[in-house]
């Protein structure tokens, strides 16, 4: 099985922090955010990761080089200034020829989580990682579930409907990545593909059918957007050490 991070962007809501430095080189007691996810993968049934970069890919590659716990590589997507992760997402489709398992590069988790996602494969040809809270606000990345079938996933949800919201990390088995990387190419063609989130790809897919969602609640995550979540992401892996 092999591990996709998405890691591109420069996390412009973290500067003064990103301005130089790409936001999955953020350390957090000393390692690095994909450190600390490539440390939590490695324990793992997991075969190989590829860490799509952009800003400051250097830097990534420098943290790729020392790591030693998992097998790694980097892609570098070229478009990263002018594209969201949609994009980023086509520029890995032939990394996507197989069982695969996405996540986001500022999506944090303790191995439990992909433990438990991994073992969900086989039920969808995609399935996606969901927690369920009091409140969801703007920001959250919602969903709105029948059972374990995936209906809707979007920001821009009506709030009445929520039930969970999606951490930025999802598996995908041979049908479903097939799925995937044909709906990828159908959206780049879109005059407004440089615009768009890879899971607007996900949300057309689950009107098929082909979605499934694995509940993870009980289990620690974070996801690093911007000065807050950072800080308290530094509390939260403190716990995994």
């Amino acid at each position: 099985m092999k591990v996709i991070i998405l890691s591109a962007g420069q996390g412009r809501r973290l500067m003064p922090l990103t301005s130089n430095m790409a936001k999955c080189c953020l350390p957090l007691h000393g390692t690095s955010i994909l450190e600390w996810q490539l440390n939590q993968i490695a324990l793992c049934d997991i075969d190989e990761v590829v860490v799509v970069t952009g800003f400051a890919s250097e830097q990534v590659d420098s943290i790729v080089e020392r790591v030693s716990n998992v097998p790694v590589e980097t892609l570098h997507n070229p478009m990263y200034a002018h594209t969201d992760n949609l994009g980023t997402c086509w520029e890995a489709r032939f990394e996507m020829t197989g069982p695969f398992v996405l996540m986001n590069g500022d999506t944090l988790f303790e191995a439990a989580i992909l433990q438990r996602l991994l073992k969900s494969e086989n039920e969808y040809p995609i399935t996606l990682a969901t927690d369920t809270k009091a409140n969801f606000d703007l920001d959250d990345m919602k969903i709105i579930a029948d059972g374990d079938r995936l209906l809707k996933v979007s920001k821009q949800l009506d709030i009445h409907l929520v039930n969970g919201e999606s951490i930025g990390m999802m598996v995908f088995n041979q049908d479903g990545a097939n799925a995937f990387t044909q709906k990828l190419e159908e959206m780049m063609d879109k005059k407004d593909a440089l615009k768009l989130w890879y899971l607007s790809a996900i949300d057309q897919l689950a009107s098929t059918g082909i979605v499934g969602i694995c509940p993870i609640n009980g289990l620690s995550w974070c996801e690093v957007d911007d000065a807050s979540d950072f800080a308290a992401a530094a509390d939260i892996v403190a716990l995994w050490s």
